[in-house]
């Protein structure tokens, strides 16, 4: 059932609602004033708020605001006895599901509830509380709207708790790591280390102590014995990024350690065991480079037990925008406004053909928010490539303004609510753009005609 957040300054009417949503077994939780109300918002999880708009030290409306903030998908209705158009209008353009005015009829707020709740709940299907889109994220860090992501995710929920070796392949910035980390942590050793290993950065001369360790005197500098990475992960993962860097003349050694789970340090006489799993990552085709000969071909087999091959972003554009929320959530500071970002962008983003993939695509989005400009994201926030990609490639700026419009893959849902709109733009207009009159006329609430509308409509 349903967890309500309810916070109000007068006792009695915090006790009646109390009582009235208990009875209908609703979770429910008390909150005396905005402050308290904020505090437990930010140390627990609810599925609707009910708030009084009038009170101290926070009111309602700042008590909303902070809800969008801290908990999107929370939906909200507020209590006023001071019920005006315009509460109505502040209160909706903040994100409130409908308002009621005070006294309240019993019936009238359980109708209210349950609408709010069926609201938010097919909201969370297709937008985010904060009105943007919401991507569905798998592992907490890996965002997967397309088929081909989910796809990947199905797969590291199947082999993660196996105990074999996993090549994970794709172009340069597609997220490797975090597939890798993805696979650790739904894995039995998720307690233990997770240790990622970039080869390409390591030197040749190096790379064989820093994987399998030294003892004392094996070389010159090594004034200690110490401890490589296959035994600093002992009980954990190894991640071994990029392996398609490893010497020729290593590959053979690390295959052995792989094979017979069994090591031997460099300038050392004796093999012990190693307690490790094993990932592996490419940038490059391995096959290709057995082919050469550059990459020995029992080695290859060997790693590639099961493999994850991670899309290009170019080929899964439906992911671009939910990364792009993604990571404007994590570069945000705690209460910091979500920008706005226009249709221009929305459709430059969708149309670049992103080389550097899910990380060209961070970097953006860490551009975008460093030039900001009151408050939205607009073309001239964007990295100037994109833009010279975007003017020198028509198609690109066709895509650009059919963004929003009614496109192959676009579920029922998404193409009624946006014939809604279109219905409601045309009853206002025959009224002469009375809103009160429009509200009559489709039978809802003034309320209810302000959620629907787009935010641009709202003031005109």
């Amino acid at each position: 059932m349903a967890k309500i957040l309810i916070a109000d300054d007068d006792p009695t009417i915090l006790s009646l609602l109390n009582k009235i949503l208990l009875s209908k077994g609703y979770e429910v939780q008390l909150a005396e004033h905005g402050g308290v109300a904020e505090k437990l918002l930010k140390s627990e999880q609810f599925d609707l708020l009910i708030s009084d708009i009038k009170m101290e030290p926070v009111d309602g409306m700042q008590l909303l605001k902070r809800t969008r903030q801290l908990r999107p998908h929370v939906g909200a209705i507020m209590l006023t006895a001071y019920a005006t158009v315009a509460t109505a209008v502040e209160a909706m353009k903040e994100g409130a599901f409908d308002y009621i005015p005070k006294p309240f009829k019993i019936d009238e707020l359980l109708e209210t509830v349950k609408r709010a709740l069926e609201y938010q709940k097919s909201l969370s299907e297709q937008i985010g509380g904060d009105g943007h889109i919401e991507a569905k994220k798998y592992f907490g860090n890996i965002v997967a709207e397309s088929e081909q992501m989910i796809n990947v995710c199905e797969m590291i929920k199947r082999v993660a708790p196996t105990k074999t070796t996993i090549m994970i392949s794709g172009e340069s910035g597609t997220g490797k790591e975090l597939v890798a980390e993805a696979v650790h942590s739904f894995s039995a050793r998720s307690e233990g280390p997770f240790l990622p290993v970039n080869c390409a950065a390591l030197p040749e001369t190096l790379i064989e102590s820093e994987l399998f360790g030294h003892t004392r005197g094996a070389f010159t500098g090594a004034n200690a014995d110490k401890k490589g990475l296959f035994e600093a992960a002992r009980g954990g993962t190894l991640f071994l990024d990029e392996i398609n860097s490893i010497p020729h003349s290593l590959q053979s050694k690390l295959l052995r350690a792989i094979q017979n789970k069994k090591i031997r340090k460099v300038g050392g006489t004796e093999e012990f065991d190693v307690d490790v799993r094993i990932l592996a990552a490419s940038n490059r085709n391995l096959e290709n480079m057995v082919k050469e000969g550059t990459f020995r071909e029992d080695l290859f087999y060997r790693l590639s037990v099961i493999s994850i091959d991670i899309p290009p972003l170019k080929t899964r554009p439906e992911d671009v925008l939910p990364l792009a929320q993604h990571f404007i959530s994590h570069e945000l500071e705690p209460g910091e406004e979500f920008p706005a970002m226009d249709n221009t962008v929305l459709g430059i983003l969708q149309s670049y053909s992103w080389p550097g993939n899910v990380r060209e695509l961070q970097n953006v989005i860490q551009h975008c928010l460093t030039f900001l400009h009151d408050g939205k994201i607009t073309k001239e926030t964007l990295p100037s490539k994109l833009i010279v990609s975007y003017e020198e490639n028509p198609a690109a700026q066709q895509k650009a303004a059919l963004t929003g419009g009614f496109e192959k893959g676009k579920s029922l849902k998404a193409f009624l609510r946006a014939k809604e709109k279109e219905y409601l733009k045309t009853v206002i207009d025959t009224m002469g753009g009375d809103k009160v009159a429009a509200a009559k006329e489709l039978d809802i609430s003034l309320a209810t005609l302000y959620r629907k509308l787009p935010e641009e409509e709202q003031d005109s």
